[in-house]
């Protein structure tokens, strides 16, 4: 049986090489969906302009929906949003990029079963696998650069491409997860195998 779901997107590398993994798979990925700031209309880890993300779902060739909310209604909205693009595709589940953080999962599958659906988590595996993601990720030719950092990373890293290189140094500091799993660093993808064409 072939699965239906919709893709929770931010546009960066995690939500790509989901999507990559999910459509290698028996899993039909029918749109992405992204949540925005109501007043900015910007994304909310990544603080991208809805623009960027819909340049994104064209070059993907997936239609884009938007849960323009705020921290007090972000999960009632997602909730509704969800529950809408489920009727509208037929859908059964729902993907999330989320690689090992537990809370992340418990709460995406809340919010999955509050819609009546199943939770997927192509990425899922182990902390000491991130490096391996990591490379899977350069070694299937997406491209990508860093827009985002926090107080762990250098500030003139942000404009750096996911490379080998990047790996070699990000894989030296201690206590950084490979993957920015835990907000580390976020990328914006412009080409890889699932995209038409490149966004640069």
């Amino acid at each position: 049986m072939e699965h239906k779901v919709a893709l929770s997107f931010s546009g960066g590398k995690d939500s790509c090489l989901a999507l990559y993994y999910l459509q290698k798979k028996n899993v039909k990925v029918e749109c992405l969906l992204t949540t925005v700031w109501t007043e900015e209309m910007k994304t909310f880890a990544h603080n991208e302009h809805i623009e960027q993300i819909r340049k994104q779902a064209y070059a993907l060739a997936l239609p884009l929906h938007t849960i323009e909310t705020d921290f007090s209604t972000y999960e009632e909205k997602f909730v509704l949003k969800l529950s809408e693009v489920k009727d509208k595709y037929g859908l059964d589940g729902i993907a999330y990029g989320d690689i090992y953080l537990e809370s992340h999962r418990i709460w995406g599958e809340g919010i999955a079963e509050k819609a009546g659906l199943e939770a997927f988590y192509p990425l899922w595996r182990d902390e000491n696998q991130a490096k391996e993601l990591l490379k899977d990720f350069v070694r299937l030719g997406f491209k990508a650069e860093i827009i985002k950092v926090n107080n762990q990373l250098p500030k003139a890293w942000v404009g750096r491409s996911i490379d080998e290189l990047f790996i070699k140094d990000i894989t030296q500091l201690q206590s950084v997860c490979p993957l920015g799993e835990s907000g580390e660093y976020h990328t914006r993808v412009y080409d890889g195998p699932n995209f038409t064409y490149s966004l640069y």
